[in-house]
């Protein structure tokens, strides 16, 4: 059992380094600068993903309106992931592929940052709400997993772990999200 777990971990290690390329770091650096100038500009983040990802969308969207680190004021963000009424409502009397993409219709406006968080990249209805994003003047952040799946080039800014173990992929999600919040916190305590 023991070196089931060091193999955990050492695959962990593994994508974190691989997280050290340059060309990752300046998406990362890309990120946290749009979403500081989209706060400063009096515009809002959204996010959303399905399964883990759901829930790192209320985690990233709870930091920015609460608190991360430093005693800020309130920023505006919303998990599109929260509302279990509106997201049962509509995926029972229409579809779920389209849950997201509804939601930034009616809460998104141009300037905003939509935070497409997919571990495969493949999840039709985060894909669908990337590109009603981009149509509506939105700009778009993906955080997906290995090759970016199908999301790929449907984002203005892409992060993509060097990895095809969603639990990986999930805990450098966090990472990064907290990165983020780093910077978000310096700007606005």
């Amino acid at each position: 059992m023991q070196n089931e777990i060091k193999t955990m971990i050492r695959e962990s290690l593994d994508a974190k380094r691989l997280l050290l390329d340059d060309a990752l770091i300046s998406q990362i650096e890309k990120s946290a600068k749009l979403i500081v100038d989209t706060f400063k500009g009096g515009n809002k983040v959204l996010l959303a993903g399905n399964g883990g990802s759901a829930s790192q969308a209320s985690h990233f969207a709870a930091e920015f309106v609460g608190r991360y680190k430093n005693e800020k004021r309130g920023l505006p963000s919303i998990a599109l992931t929260s509302d279990s009424s509106l997201l049962t409502a509509w995926a029972n009397d229409y579809e779920y592929e389209t849950v997201f993409e509804r939601q930034l219709q009616a809460f998104g406006k141009k300037g905003d940052v939509f935070v497409a968080i997919s571990t495969s990249g493949n999840s039709e209805n985060v894909i669908r709400a990337a590109k009603e994003a981009k149509k509506m003047g939105i700009h778009v952040i993906g955080l997906l997993g290995k090759d970016g799946g199908k999301m790929k080039g449907n984002c203005d800014i892409e992060i993509l772990i060097p990895s095809s173990n969603t639990p990986v992929v999930q805990e450098n999600h966090l990472m990064i999200f907290h990165i983020i919040c780093e910077f978000v916190d310096r700007e606005f305590s």
